[in-house]
C-alpha cells in the first residue's frame, strides 16, 4: 500500500512538472547552470531548458517562430527589436551589465593595461564580431577609444559569439578581449588574474546593458513568469556578481 502511494505521488509530481525553454546569450553560458540550480530550489517542479547562442542568431530564430518563452540577450538592442515587433510581451529590462577582460594563456604584463596589445609577441587578438556580438562591439570601441585600433586592426580575428571568442583565445590567438564572466567558469579557474587576465577599463566602452524579455510564446505561463522574476531578484544578482557582471 505504501509503495502504491509513493508511485502515485511520483506520477502526480511528474504530471505537475513543467518545462520551459529559454534563449540565452552565449556570455551567460558560464552562469546559467548556477542560476537554474538556485531557481529550482524554490521551483522544483519547473525544468528549465536553456538554448545558448549569439544574441543575433537567437533573435533571428525567435522571429522565425522558435519556441522560446524568455530571452536573456547580451545587450538591449535585440530585445528592443522584438518588443517593437510585438514578439516580446514585456519591455526589455536590464538584468546585468557585462564587462570585458583581456585573457591570454601565456603570462602577460597587464600593468601596461590596453597597451599590452602592442607587444610584438602578440600576432593575433581574438574578439567577437562587432557587427553581430555586443561584446565584440564593446571590444572594438575600447580599442578605438584607447587610440590603438589602427595598430591592432591587422591582428584581429573574429569569433561568432562570446563563448567562441574564449575558444579562440585559448587556442587560435595570443590574447583575447573576452566576456569577463567566462573567467569564473571551472575550466578557466587555472588562469590567474594579473598573470593571464585583467579587467578592461570599463570607461573605454559603452556599458553592456544585458536585457531580458518575456516572449509571446510564454502566453500566461506562471512558470516563465517565475523564472523572469527570479532573474531580476537579489538572489540572481548575487550569482551574476560572482561571475564578474555588474548589477544595480
Amino acid at each position: 500500500m505504501i509503495k502504491i502511494i509513493f508511485i502515485l505521488l511520483f506520477v502526480a509530481r511528474t504530471l505537475m512538472a513543467q518545462e520551459i525553454s529559454i534563449a540565452v546569450a552565449a556570455n551567460v553560458s558560464y552562469a546559467i547552470d548556477d542560476l537554474i540550480t538556485e531557481f529550482q530550489k524554490t521551483n522544483p517542479d519547473i525544468k528549465v531548458r536553456a538554448i545558448l547562442g549569439s544574441s543575433a542568431k537567437l533573435t533571428a530564430q525567435i522571429k522565425n517562430g522558435a519556441p522560446f518563452g524568455l530571452f536573456m540577450a547580451a545587450n538591449m538592442m535585440y530585445p528592443k527589436a522584438l518588443y517593437s515587433d510585438a514578439i516580446a510581451s514585456t519591455e526589455p529590462v536590464i538584468y546585468a551589465q557585462g564587462t570585458l577582460a583581456y585573457f591570454s594563456v601565456q603570462k602577460r604584463n597587464f600593468t601596461q593595461r590596453i597597451e599590452v596589445l602592442k607587444d610584438k609577441s602578440i600576432v593575433k587578438i581574438a574578439i567577437a564580431n562587432p557587427k553581430t556580438a555586443p561584446y565584440g562591439k564593446a571590444a572594438e570601441e575600447a580599442l578605438k577609444n584607447a587610440k590603438i585600433y589602427d595598430s591592432a586592426k591587422s591582428k584581429l580575428i573574429f569569433a561568432e559569439s562570446a563563448s567562441q571568442t574564449v575558444a579562440y583565445a585559448l587556442k587560435a590567438a595570443d590574447i583575447g578581449l573576452i566576456a569577463k564572466s567566462a573567467l569564473y567558469s571551472r575550466r578557466m579557474s587555472q588562469y590567474k588574474e594579473g598573470i593571464n587576465w585583467a579587467t578592461v577599463n570599463p570607461k573605454l566602452y559603452t556599458p553592456i546593458n544585458q536585457g531580458v524579455v518575456l516572449l509571446k510564446y510564454a502566453g500566461n505561463s506562471k512558470a516563465y513568469k517565475a523564472f523572469y522574476d527570479f532573474i531580476l531578484s537579489d538572489k540572481a544578482k548575487v550569482i551574476f556578481k560572482s561571475y564578474g557582471y555588474m548589477v544595480k
